[in-house]
């Protein structure tokens, strides 16, 4: 497993099977535009058959707030240890940030925790039309 800071070396046709879960999930394409987009990325190559299979993204203001929106890993690579991989990647990319959030479902908690991370309260405005991106 290869892991990189950047989309350096990255395409479309690198990202297939993200998003499973989701109803409305984004295009490879689109799926690249918000890992270029995004302030931080930690990506997980997997080199044969050179393909993505994990990320990380982070978006921040660089002084004070990073949000992380997404964290993903291919149903045929979880459980081996790829996703907290990323995350302890990424935290240590944010470790001069004052405040690091994210958003998970309750079942989620538990997880994160291990990373000294602390529940408490958020509010979210989701337009579930907008959900696959795009223009």
């Amino acid at each position: 497993m290869r892991y990189k800071n950047s989309i350096d070396g990255i395409s479309s046709d690198m990202l297939k099977g993200f998003f499973t879960d989701w109803p409305n999930p984004p295009n490879s394409q689109t799926h690249l535009k918000l890992l270029k987009n995004s302030s931080q990325v930690v990506i997980a190559v997997d080199e044969d058959p050179n393909q993505v299979v994990g990320f990380i993204t982070a978006i921040s203001d660089g002084v004070l707030s990073a949000y992380i929106p997404l964290l993903e890993v291919l149903p045929a690579y979880k459980n081996q240890g790829i996703g907290k991989e990323l995350i302890n990647r990424m935290l240590k990319e944010l470790e001069n940030i004052y405040m690091i959030d994210l958003c998970c479902d309750d079942e989620l908690v538990s997880y994160y925790e291990k990373f000294n991370m602390t529940r408490t309260n958020g509010m979210i405005l989701r337009n579930y039309n907008r959900q696959a991106g795009g223009d």
